[in-house]
């Protein structure tokens, strides 16, 4: 025998469910009306506490928010059939909101109708599954992020800072400033995973979009050799690598750092892991008179960077970057989500634009660095020393 209190307590805390909330305001005709079983008194119950029960009808006669479906019900202690509340019944989520008689529910209600009626569908689910994104902000500032997203794709930035896609004339939606990705560059992220499947997560933001960074990148500089450097691995931010010399004649640059461990020890050598795209320190002038190595993934973004990298060093020795690689590891390849422009940059060679543009046509086009087996590895990396 449940109060209309007892209930109000349930709604709220169904409320709090993502999974609740997503069906209930996206799940359309399957997802109402919702019936709410309220219960009947007990049999003692009804004979000892007879004014309770009295009270209990009387509470759920004064309800006006959907409907309270009544049933008869014959008791041994009562003359005859008695009418009880069965279930409440309600409609609309307007229903469910205004039953649970909250202010902060209510308020989220009303951000979360302006944020679905202002925003593209294919981001409603994670609008109301994931409320942090939006709580601290305003509808408006939502909208507007979301209407960004929808403009924003794989390299947008054309190796601008991301301040500079705001600027007038640009192709962003009015309303954007120089500052808006450093106010919303978490939230943009999150909208832009919900189009291209987590790659701008993945990669990062700028890197996706092949921006300009404007802050510190740090990368894992690695001592192959073991007595070059006070440590055996350390960070270093890109705009110091840019102006300080590494004290080896050989530099490995490697894309990710998830590959140290497939590193040899080789003398006079200095692994560059965790760059990404980030690599305009590569234009530093003490590199040109380096013995340089570069490795990636085999996708159409590593490749991406590849070029970047042989851009600002023509001499580079690209590793395990090449067709035969691929097709030697073809079981361990997965989607590529979102590839990189459908035209190969310039700065690659024939063959790897022939590579390029097959991995475009594979369903599955990414062969991730790290797993090329450790001898491979190893083999192709004492050949480029030697």
């Amino acid at each position: 025998m449940k109060s209309p209190n007892d209930v109000q307590r349930t709604l709220r805390r169904q409320w709090q469910s993502a999974d609740t909330r997503v069906h209930r305001l996206l799940g359309g005709s399957d997802a109402w009306p919702i019936d709410i079983s309220i219960g009947p008194p007990s049999a003692d119950r009804l004979r000892l506490e007879l004014g309770e029960v009295k009270r209990h009808i009387d509470q759920w006669r004064a309800v006006s928010i959907g409907e309270v479906v009544w049933s008869e019900r014959t008791y041994r202690s009562t003359n005859g059939a008695i009418l009880l509340p069965k279930h409440w019944r309600l409609r609309r989520p307007t229903d469910w909101v205004a039953a649970c008689n909250d202010r902060q529910i209510s308020t989220e209600f009303e951000t979360l109708s302006k944020l679905i009626a202002g925003t593209d569908p294919i981001f409603h689910e994670i609008l109301i599954r994931r409320r942090s994104m939006w709580r601290e902000k305003s509808a408006e500032e939502v909208v507007l992020a979301a209407t960004v997203a929808m403009q924003l794709y794989p390299g947008a930035a054309g190796s601008r800072p991301l301040r500079m896609l705001s600027l007038a004339g640009s192709e962003l939606a009015a309303g954007t400033d120089t500052k808006f990705f450093e106010r919303h560059e978490r939230l943009v992220t999150m909208l832009l995973d919900q189009r291209f499947d987590g790659e701008p997560s993945r990669m990062g933001l700028s890197t996706f979009l092949e921006a300009l960074s404007e802050t510190d990148h740090w990368v894992l500089v690695v001592d192959l050799d073991g007595d070059l450097l006070p440590f055996e691995k350390q960070r270093v931010r890109c705009t110091e690598l840019r102006s300080t010399p590494l004290p080896s004649g050989v530099v490995l640059i490697v894309e990710n750092e998830t590959c140290a461990h497939l590193l040899p020890r080789l003398t006079d050598t200095i692994a560059v892991l965790g760059s990404g795209f980030d690599l305009g320190w590569t234009t530093a002038d003490w590199l040109s008179e380096k013995r340089v190595g570069y490795w990636g993934d085999i996708d159409t973004w590593g490749l991406t960077f590849l070029a970047q990298a042989r851009n600002n060093l023509p001499h580079l020795k690209a590793l395990m970057m090449d067709s035969q690689i691929f097709a030697g590891h073809r079981d361990a390849a997965v989607v590529e989500p979102v590839p990189a422009p459908a035209t190969p940059p310039a700065e690659l060679t024939e063959s790897e634009r022939d590579l390029y543009r097959q991995l475009l046509a594979l369903p599955q086009g990414r062969l991730e660095q790290e797993f090329i087996d450790s001898e491979t590895v190893r083999n192709a990396i004492v050949r480029f020393r030697r």
